[in-house]
């Protein structure tokens, strides 16, 4: 009986110093949790970029690169707003005569959410605005727009954005207003 204890006690003693070694075994797979991955939260904040072609519509009709950018905050899944610098130019409005229109505007889009990528929307922007002419036609005054298009979620922050805009500058006489196609992206964070 002697014999049998000193037999357990031997095979009791070796097993545990058998799992102590796997345990320092670097080559033996330790089995690890899966990391969690965080769900993407946005602030609400975004910046926007957008290139485009303007028609203007103001002396002789003429067409010109435009481009701008600006700041936003999204609400909720249906109204957002944003503070826009938008710059369109070299128009020639009269024979040897360029311009450029200038505005800073203040916008607010409603969206159409649904279960796709695609959003379409419609927003209205007021603010001011600047006309420089070579022909001293240079004035400034209220400037108001009018947007629609449709923006196209290409992750969970990027947003493609293609659109169409009217834009008006009140000034003395004649005002100036062009009718712009847009694309440009946005970048929620």
């Amino acid at each position: 009986m002697k014999s049998l204890k000193i037999a357990l006690l031997a095979t009791a003693m070796t097993a545990g110093v058998a799992a102590v070694a796997q345990a320092a075994d670097p080559s033996v797979p330790v089995e690890e949790t899966p990391p969690v991955q965080q769900e993407y939260q946005d602030s609400g904040f975004y910046v926007r970029g957008d290139l485009g072609w303007s028609f203007l519509n103001w002396g002789d009709d003429d067409d010109a690169f435009t481009l701008g950018g600006g700041v936003g905050y999204q609400f909720n899944d249906y109204l957002r707003s944003d503070l826009r610098v938008d710059w369109s130019g070299d128009y020639e409005v009269a024979p040897g005569a360029d311009a450029s229109l200038t505005t800073v505007l203040g916008n607010l889009y409603f969206d159409w959410k649904n279960d796709s990528m695609f959003t379409p929307y419609v927003g209205a922007g007021a603010g001011y605005g600047w006309v420089d002419a070579d022909d001293g036609l240079s004035d400034d005054g209220f400037t108001y727009a009018l947007m629609g298009g449709v923006s196209v979620d290409m992750s969970q922050s990027i947003a493609l954005d293609l659109g169409y805009r009217y834009r008006e500058l009140m000034i003395n006489g004649e005002n100036p207003s062009d009718h712009s196609a847009l694309a440009g992206i946005r970048f929620k964070f």
